[in-house]
């Protein structure tokens, strides 16, 4: 369709509704592909798809750019696979700043943390999709079959096919304040070399991820077990020498941002049940940090 000649007040008008509409679509950009660079490019898109688009047969500008949205990061999650089969090491979310940006937790915090995005990689493209609009957004399940061009009885099956895979691989989370004093409690014994302290902490079956894409001194396999975990802990007991921790809130959650000679190395988090720390998380590919807040 050739897009109409529009006026100065009309495209103004539309950027005034890509505005207000902007916070929530880069909720769904990031929670589908989890990565705040790629959201904010995907948005760059729709918002292309949106000056350009005959925007005189859109009834509902909201529901439009939703579904816009929804569908340009399904196709993007699709591309994003393939190019994580070469990465090196393994892949973590890019972290985001929530504490700059509380609108992005603030409806609903499902489909944030670190631990239910690495879930969600599992899920296909269209199981994500319906599962983050309704149970992050809350849509309708009527308007998700509209976005996805299915039915309702199909997109329900997708809730909950999403839902049930992520209930069977994920135990049940500890609060905000819990997870906060695990993780200080974990850098602090780390810093000081307390082994024993730190297996108090751990869950059996822990896991420890650093994704670093091929840096130098990072871990490009996943350490799982308590025993092992502590052993590469002890390992690695010269890295804190040099690290400086500043604490921000990152998906919802309490992570350290560690700094070496006043620059941000990279970020530290912990995932955490009833049984104690069961991931250890370290983000420290240098293009992912640099969504990552550096408090002096």
């Amino acid at each position: 369709m050739n897009p109409e000649p529009v006026g100065a007040d009309d495209l103004q008008e539309a950027a005034a509704i890509f505005t207000s509409a902007r916070p929530r679509l880069f909720g769904i950009a990031y929670r589908m592909l989890s990565s705040a660079t790629e959201a904010e490019d995907l948005l760059q898109e729709v918002w292309l798809r949106w000056q350009t688009y005959d925007r005189s047969t859109v009834v509902n500008p909201a529901a439009f750019l939703a579904t816009t949205t929804t569908r340009l990061a399904i196709n993007a999650l699709q591309s994003a696979r393939v190019r994580r089969e070469t990465y090196i090491g393994p892949w973590l979310p890019e972290p985001v700043d929530t504490s700059a940006d509380p609108y992005l937790g603030a409806e609903r915090g499902e489909a944030l943390e670190f631990a239910t995005l690495l879930l969600m990689e599992k899920l296909t493209p269209n199981e994500r999709a319906a599962y983050v609009l309704r149970e992050a957004f809350d849509y309708p399940y009527g308007q998700i079959a509209a976005i996805l061009q299915s039915t309702e009885p199909a997109v329900r099956q997708l809730v909950s096919r999403a839902r049930k895979h992520l209930a069977e691989e994920r135990r049940t989370p500890v609060s905000a304040a819990a997870q906060r004093e695990l993780l200080t409690t974990f850098i602090a014994a780390a810093r000081s070399g307390d082994m024993a302290a730190l297996e108090q902490l751990l869950a059996a079956n822990v896991t420890n991820i650093a994704d670093g894409d091929g840096r130098v001194r990072v871990s490009r396999r996943p350490v799982v077990g308590a025993e092992r975990v502590l052993r590469y802990l002890a390992a690695i007991a010269w890295f804190w020498e040099s690290v400086e921790v500043r604490w921000v809130t990152t998906n919802g959650q309490t992570s350290a941002v560690l700094r070496q000679d006043g620059e941000v190395y990279g970020l530290i988090t912990v995932s955490a049940s009833t049984e104690g720390i069961d991931q250890v998380l370290w983000m420290v590919n240098p293009r992912k940090n640099k969504a990552v807040p550096a408090p002096a």
